[in-house]
This record gives C-alpha cells, sequence and structure tokens, in this order.
C-alpha cells in the first residue's frame, strides 16, 4: 500500500510541479493513516480509498499552486475556512513548511482531530480554531490578518466570499475551490466582491493530475478594507447572498 500511495503522490506532486522530501512523504502518509483510523468512530470524510484519497484531497487541495506561486506561499500566513478534515490546510502546510496555517471549523469533533493530526505530524505553527466564519471575521484576532483565506467549501460564491474577505488582509487574496462550471456564480457574485472590497482577479481551470476530475480556482484579490457589518450575523450569508 505504501509504495502505491508513494508512487501516486509522487507523481502528482510533480505533475503540479511540487517538489516533496521524503520526510514530507512521510507526513502525508501518516496524515492518510490517522484519516482511515479516525474515520472509523466518526464521519470526517466519505472518500477514503487510497487513490481516492491523494488525488481528491491531497493534490486537490496543493493545487492552488495553480494560482498561486510556491515562493508566494512559502512564508504566507494562510487562514482554512471550513476545513473539515484539514482540507486544503493540512497539505499545505506539509509541502510548505514554513507558512502558517489557521484551521477553522464549525464542529469540534472535527477540531479534536486537527489538533491530534497536527501533533502526529509535528507540524508547528498551525492554529486550530472551533467556530463559525460569521462570528470569527469580527473578531480582531482573524480579521484582516492573512495573506490568503481559502475554501473548499460547498457555497454559493457570494456566500463564501462573504464568508472570506473579511479575513484576508488589503492585498491578499481569497481563493475558492470550485469543481462545477460557476460562471453563473460568478457573475451573480460581482456585487458581493464590490461590497466586501474584493476584485475577481482570475479563475483557472484544469484537470487534477492523474484524473479527468475538472477544477477551477477562483482567485479574488483584497482591493479596500471590507466594511464593519460585514459578515452579517450567523446563517444570513447562507440565506441572503450579497
Amino acid at each position: 500500500m505504501r509504495e502505491e500511495f508513494d508512487t501516486l503522490m509522487s507523481q502528482g506532486a510533480e505533475e503540479l510541479s511540487v517538489d516533496l522530501s521524503g520526510s514530507q512523504m512521510d507526513k502525508f502518509y501518516r496524515y492518510y493513516e490517522l484519516l482511515t483510523e479516525w474515520n472509523k468512530v466518526m464521519n470526517l470524510t466519505a472518500i477514503t480509498e487510497l487513490h481516492e484519497v491523494v488525488t481528491k484531497h491531497f493534490l486537490d487541495s496543493l493545487s492552488l499552486v495553480k494560482a498561486v506561486s510556491a515562493d508566494a506561499l512559502a512564508e504566507a500566513e494562510l487562514l482554512d475556512l471550513g476545513t473539515g478534515a484539514g482540507f486544503p490546510g493540512i497539505p499545505l502546510k506539509i509541502a510548505f513548511p514554513g507558512m502558517k496555517v489557521t484551521l477553522l471549523d464549525s464542529l469540534n469533533k472535527r477540531i479534536k482531530f486537527l489538533r491530534e493530526a497536527a501533533g502526529q505530524l509535528n507540524l508547528s505553527d498551525v492554529k486550530t480554531v472551533h467556530g463559525r466564519a460569521e462570528d470569527c471575521g469580527r473578531q480582531k484576532e482573524f480579521r484582516e490578518n492573512y495573506d490568503f483565506c481559502v475554501s473548499r467549501a460547498v457555497a454559493n460564491f457570494s456566500t463564501l466570499a462573504e464568508y472570506c474577505l473579511p479575513f484576508v488582509r488589503k492585498g491578499g487574496y481569497f481563493i475558492s475551490y470550485k469543481s462545477v462550471d460557476v460562471e453563473k456564480e460568478l457573475v451573480g457574485g460581482e456585487k458581493a466582491l464590490r461590497i466586501l472590497g474584493g476584485k475577481l482577479e482570475s479563475s483557472v481551470d484544469f484537470y487534477l493530475p492523474g484524473s479527468e476530475m475538472y477544477r477551477r480556482l477562483v482567485k479574488v484579490k483584497k482591493e479596500k478594507n471590507t466594511p464593519e457589518k460585514y459578515p452579517r450575523k450567523a446563517g444570513l450569508p447562507g440565506r441572503e447572498p450579497l
């Protein structure tokens, strides 16, 4: 199994132009083991087959390099919103050890897993936060403190923008991982971006390494500070997108 893992992971990383050392490969494999172990007692992910974890979780997470240079990620401060079982934050941290990562999720059982995983993998500068985006986005500790806010969460683009942009410092980026055609969402989200201080910079389309799975990274630059009234109170961004 380890040999198959190493082959899939190294080939995919090479296709993404991400260099992984033997130690980093060990951490990815241990992460895979932890994920499958914990998934037996709590619902972390529906994806547990080795090749699917590598492709749909690990390589998908690392595909951020399609939109952001490795040099820019190397020392970045990044917040992963709605991180779930740690995607994309933990794979990015393993690949770019100098990165400072905050993992934010609303379910405490996931946070317990993430703390255990970060400890087992000897990952420093990883902060795990149990909370909602609408609440944390208003707190001084988090608001406009990050170079990047990324999310693989399944939500309307306008809603995600309201969740994510308050965390991003001026000049930084909100990047949304999407897997379907989102043209209508992007057009509908133009108003939200204007209100929140963001501007759509680019969309990067590609297929995940070794697969026919389509992905799109939507890259939004933070040009102005987000007005203090955003994010709105819990639930509103989802029910009534800007």
